[in-house]
């Protein structure tokens, strides 16, 4: 897959990801370990950090998507998500990216790559998936 590359507003969303898990974190064994952001279609931002629970608590994308769904936002274009520890950009899991494909179609998500991150689009994440109409 090649990613494309980010934009100014993209390296601000992972900035706001990268502050929001470096701010909340609770170590490597935490409950805490990972930060998102997701952009709005009018520039809002909104930021989520992951509960780990061993039943399957929320990543923080799912996480940044509820905050931004909550503060009125309706279509969103970007997402990102940051581990903590300097571990930088992570991919979404299999069942963000399923999430992401049923509800967003058209995001837009910053990927860790070779050269440093980059974006593709959730439908090339999960080729042939599932679609589920909510």
């Amino acid at each position: 897959m090649d990613l494309r590359p980010l934009t100014p507003d993209d390296h601000a969303l992972v900035e706001l990801a990268r502050r929001t898990v470096d701010e909340n974190t609770d170590g490597p064994d935490g409950i805490h370990t990972m930060g998102a952001a997701v952009q709005s279609a009018d520039g809002g931002v909104f930021a989520g950090i992951n509960l780990y629970h061993f039943t399957g608590g929320p990543c923080a994308e799912l996480v940044a998507l509820g905050h931004a769904r909550a503060s009125g936002a309706r279509e969103l274009t970007t997402i990102v998500a940051v581990g903590n520890d300097n571990r930088g950009v992570q991919a979404p899991c299999g069942r963000d990216r399923q999430v992401l494909l049923d509800y967003h179609p058209d995001i837009r998500v910053i990927l860790p790559g070779p050269d440093g991150p980059g974006w593709a689009p959730i439908t090339e994440l999960l080729p042939a998936g599932y679609r589920w109409e909510p």
